[in-house]
């Protein structure tokens, strides 16, 4: 298992788990990443990230990208 910042470019990766606290959690959920579902980094640049999920583009930044786990 490793951090999501860590994720090979366009390679479809599932994710195993979310940390965070509370708050960190219900966000990265409400923007689509949940265990088990599907994520495709797009583009790293100066740390912060792009990643597909559900259909849809999202920017993280580090810190948020370090508590998604692959």
């Amino acid at each position: 298992m490793r951090p999501l910042i860590f994720a090979d470019p366009g390679e479809e990766n599932i994710i195993k788990k979310i940390g965070g606290n509370p708050e960190v959690k219900r966000h990265l959920e409400n923007l689509g990443f949940t265990t088990g579902g599907t994520v495709v980094l797009v583009s790293t640049v100066g740390g912060n990230v792009i990643v597909k999920v559900k259909e849809s583009r999202i920017a993280l930044d580090e810190e948020l990208a370090r508590k998604v786990m692959i």
